[in-house]
């Protein structure tokens, strides 16, 4: 496309220059929109599909071409073409032409298609270069008629030095130099802050969107990307942080160059807003030399732009050589190093077979074309070269095509969407080869059909590849928990009725009464961000109920053995208990969970205790009756003292203990006594209307330890001597290593005084005892009386006509009879 076209006036020629975020690119659509008909010319696919979906917007797909080497997108009359740079058909005469990036004619493996660009192409009535300051004196010496067009940085960038990677602010964009290094930064920022979207230039156009989508959004705050969104990619980054300074271009791993870290940098802050960048990870802090260079956007002079020879000779495959190999004649320009294409032209003419091939001036060029097939799998040169030979003899074969019978095999090697992220990029590389022999329509049968599938494929294979990326990088309930902890009014959450908590559709915890259970998270991070976005949704609700259960009726509460107190059938406090017991008449409970305010919780908890209290004095009425009179004074000398036995363990007591004060009551005493509900057994001294199992199961809940089940049948006892209170609550006493009910051993008792002192086999079914266990706990009993002497080393004194002496007599009968005298064997003689 030349400017010297018959009877038109030469294009006008400007170059647009300057730093990032000065708004070129947005400047050169729309100036392209300004024609009747343009073309733009784009360093990256990426930035390709993102300009065509712009125009496209705006002007409608049927206006709008899109072209680069892996897509073609050509309606019957379009007005605008947007293209990859090489892409770029500039056998089409357009009005405006624009190139971005023109910086990069200094590149070594694309720069010298940027400077043909540079020298030849041009729109009929503008032209447009669009780049780095650092351009201005080559653009002048190699266009003399340029027109140098200048913008400053619509926002400041600066230096914020060294943060950690787990420090790095919000809105950031971390640049590493490698795959590997992308993947690893990019767990690590999901295991410490919840997620990152990653970028990279081998991503397809779908994958990289969805990816950039997602970080856009919000829903993560973090980018991990290569240098790739240094070109042109508009993203709302605050800071860019760099993971690394040294990059592999090609040949070999560099350090990066001030005008790189420039571009990369640069992409911190958008339209007005400010930006900063630094380093982080293993990058070392930036020279402030090289620190006021990127700030002030000063950089070196670019002082020549790659060129090669576009004036290719075909004639002989010597002819090809030689002319790649012809050095420009003006200045400013240098003989650019050899490219993949070159290489793999020399490597090829090598081979016999393509030499003998390649004889006519049609296959030479094929040759040349097959040369320039793109490596985008990154494979060694062996199996590229292989891959480039196969296109050559396909396309100089018979049939001049490459056939279904060779698309078909490669295709159905890929089209599979199983494997992880490693695979599914790798199938897309190998897609992304295919969908560029597609777009070649003189190398394909059926190229139209074949593009329609590699077309489908990659898109396909990129929605998968987000999933995946997403799906590793991204803890999508942590981040969806921290967006909404970001964005408070617009906090969706709420409690079911279920008592179910959520926030922003994420189920973090169930509230039961006034207590939240938080859900456990994978991570420290989203154990972190849980509680605080659960505390924030639940907190007012939690109020609600408080405030609900300090004015709650007394039917409203219940409690159970085990000292758990229910508001309305749920968990809503424990009384605190220990194993000795503790009064029930003036009980303490801890209100369980956490939250809400302090006095709210205050007045719940004073509430339910004064249940409890209440609830003592009618579950616990006769004990509750007998407090009362020894604590006015209405019981008086040895009832009084019995009665405070019975108080302090509990409504059940060894009658040995008070035997002696039993002994010495008058009868007006005893019947004092009776009419407190106290009745005096053989065995015992106990409250039987605390036997009821309203009053039992309440008495439980202030003793602290392990239930013992509700049963007639005699129980082991545990391990340590049970306390008093624990033994009076479920209605037992202690006979050795036998817990036996109270109404029991009275029973027994009556048993043996019908039958002589003895149990039949009749009374120990009716007891549902054994015959052993019969005598263990008889035993036991008088061995405890044994034990309770009136002075020390005297024997107990027992008192005539009274229990102890009818069961020292039963004692005696169930003793064992005295052992026999063994006899002796009288000795043998000895035999002479």
């Amino acid at each position: 496309m030349s400017d010297r076209s018959a009877g038109l006036a030469p294009s006008r020629v400007t170059a647009v220059l300057g730093p990032t975020n000065t708004g070129k690119t947005h400047l050169a659509v729309e100036r392209m929109l300004g024609h009747a008909s343009g073309m733009i010319g784009l360093p990256l696919r990426l930035l390709a599909r993102e300009i065509y979906e712009r125009i496209v917007k705006q002007r409608g797909a049927a206006a709008v071409a899109l072209i680069t080497g892996e897509e073609k997108i050509v309606p019957p009359r379009p007005h605008y073409f947007v293209c990859t740079v090489e892409a770029m058909p500039l056998e089409r005469s357009v009005e405006f032409l624009t190139i971005d990036e023109i910086q990069l004619v200094a590149d070594p493996e694309r720069g010298h298609v940027f400077t043909q660009r540079l020298l030849h192409a041009r729109g009929r009535f503008e032209t447009m270069f669009l780049g780095a300051g650092a351009m201005e004196p080559l653009i002048r010496r190699l266009v003399p008629d340029v027109e140098i067009v200048t913008r400053d940085r619509l926002s400041t960038l600066s230096y914020a030095g060294s943060k950690k990677l787990t420090r790095l602010p919000r809105r950031s964009a971390i640049v590493a130099f490698s795959t590997d290094r992308v993947y690893a930064i990019a767990e690590l920022i999901r295991r410490q802050r919840g997620g990152a979207a990653v970028v990279m230039g081998s991503l397809s156009p779908r994958t990289r969107n969805a990816q950039v989508a997602l970080y856009q959004s919000g829903e993560v705050d973090f980018l991990v990307a290569t240098d790739a969104i240094g070109m042109g990619l508009n993203m709302d980054v605050d800071h860019v942080a760099f993971a690394g300074l040294r990059k592999f271009d090609g040949r070999r791993t560099r350090w990066l160059y001030a005008h790189e870290i420039g571009q990369i940098a640069g992409r911190a802050g958008r339209h007005l807003r400010d930006g900063t960048f630094g380093v982080t990870a293993e990058a070392e802090d930036l020279d402030p030399d090289l620190v006021e260079q990127v700030v002030e956007h000063r950089f070196d002079p670019i002082e020549a732009a790659e060129w090669r020879n576009a004036r290719l000779d075909f004639d002989t495959l010597p002819d090809l050589l030689r002319s790649l190999t012809v050095t420009p004649q003006r200045s400013g320009l240098s003989l650019t190093a050899e490219a993949l294409d070159e290489t793999l032209l020399r490597r090829l003419i090598k081979d016999e077979e393509i030499a003998r091939v390649g004889r006519s001036r049609g296959a030479v060029m094929r040759l040349w074309e097959a040369c320039q097939l793109p490596d985008f799998q990154k494979t060694t040169l062996d199996e590229h070269a292989r891959l480039a030979k196969d296109v050559f003899h396909a396309l100089t074969g018979k049939r001049g095509r490459l056939t279904d019978d060779w698309m078909a095999p490669r295709f159905a090697f890929v089209d599979r969407d199983d494997g992880q992220i490693d695979q599914l990029s790798a199938r897309l590389s190998a897609v992304r080869t295919l969908s560029y022999i597609a777009n070649r329509p003189d190398w394909v049968h059926d190229a139209q059909g074949w593009r329609d599938k590699t077309r489908a494929l990659e898109d396909r294979l990129s929605d998968v590849l987000h999933e995946r990326l997403t799906a590793r990088f991204v803890d999508r309930r942590t981040t969806a928990l921290m967006r909404a902890l970001n964005v408070r009014e617009d906090t969706f959450a709420g409690v079911a009725e279920d008592g179910e908590v959520t926030v922003e559709g994420q189920v973090v915890g169930q509230l039961e009464g006034v207590r939240f259970q938080m859900e456990k998270g994978s991570s420290a991070l989203e154990d972190r961000t849980l509680r605080q976005a659960a505390v924030r949704a639940v907190t007012p609700e939690i109020n609600r109920r408080l405030g609900r259960l300090a004015a709650e009726t007394d039917d409203g509460f219940s409690v159970t053995p085990d000292g758990a107190v229910l508001w309305r059938g749920v968990l809503t406090a424990q009384i605190n208990a220990t194993p000795q017991g503790v009064d029930p008449f003036t009980p303490s409970v801890r209100l369980l969970g956490d939250l809400g305010p302090t006095p709210a919780r205050e007045r719940a908890q004073r509430r339910i205790e004064a249940w409890l209290a209440a609830e003592a004095g009618r579950a616990l009425r006769d004990l509750r009756r007998l407090r009362q009179a020894v604590e006015s004074g209405a019981l008086k000398g040895l009832p009084r003292g019995i009665a405070f036995r019975l108080i302090e363990a509990g409504g059940v007591i060894d009658r040995r203990e008070v035997e002696r004060d039993l002994a010495a009551l008058s009868q007006v005493e005893r019947r004092t006594l009776r009419s407190f509900a106290i009745r005096i057994g053989v065995h015992s001294v106990w409250l039987p209307g605390l036997q009821k199992p309203r009053a039992r199961n309440f008495a439980q809940a202030f003793v602290a330890a392990p239930l013992i089940p509700a049963t007639p049948d005699l129980i082991a006892a545990p391990v340590g001597t049970p306390s008093a209170r624990l033994l009076s609550a479920h209605g037992l006493r202690l006979a050795g290593r036998w817990l036996t009910p109270v109404e029991t051993l009275e029973k027994m008792a009556e048993l043996r005084a019908a039958n002589h002192g003895r149990l039949s086999d009749e009374a120990l079914t009716d007891l549902g005892w054994r015959a052993d266990q019969a005598k263990q706990i008889i035993a036991a009993l008088k061995v405890e009386r044994a034990r309770l002497p009136d002075k020390p080393g005297a024997a107990p004194k027992i008192v005539k006509d009274s229990p102890f002496a009818a069961l020292a007599a039963l004692a005696a009968l169930t003793e064992a009879p005295p052992a026999r005298p063994k006899r002796r064997r009288p000795r043998r003689k000895a035999k002479a």
